[in-house]
């Protein structure tokens, strides 16, 4: 697991973040858990889509640019949506409900993985 930090604040937005590297965990994602920390996620590189059809909990959904910047933030996303998207991402991490607005990530900011 990794920490998922603000480099605009310094800020640790999230302390246990997971890349998605294997296929099954592309596909699978965060669809098992009954319930999803703020501090909790899972980042998906070469990504700009994701679905949340059988999600158990809301998520906060972060896209990021091919620099890292977050370019939308989704929040409270509930579900049974079959495509949340973002036109030009690279990245999209998906984080428990209140990680976006309580940690203060906007628009614009490099978020990094370490």
């Amino acid at each position: 697991m990794a920490s998922l930090r603000n480099a605009n604040t310094g800020k640790v937005v999230a302390g246990n973040v997971m890349r998605a590297i294997h296929w099954r965990q592309r596909l699978i994602g965060l669809l098992p858990k009954g319930h999803i920390g703020p501090d909790e996620g899972i980042w998906f590189d070469n990504c700009a889509a994701v679905h949340t059809v059988g999600m158990r909990v809301p998520i906060d959904i972060i896209f990021l640019d091919d620099a890292s910047r977050v370019m939308r933030i989704a929040r409270s996303v509930r579900s049974m949506r079959f495509a949340v998207a973002c036109r030009g991402a690279a990245t999209v991490i998906e984080l428990g409900e209140g990680a976006g607005v309580g940690r203060g990530v906007l628009v614009g900011d490099r978020l990094l993985l370490e």
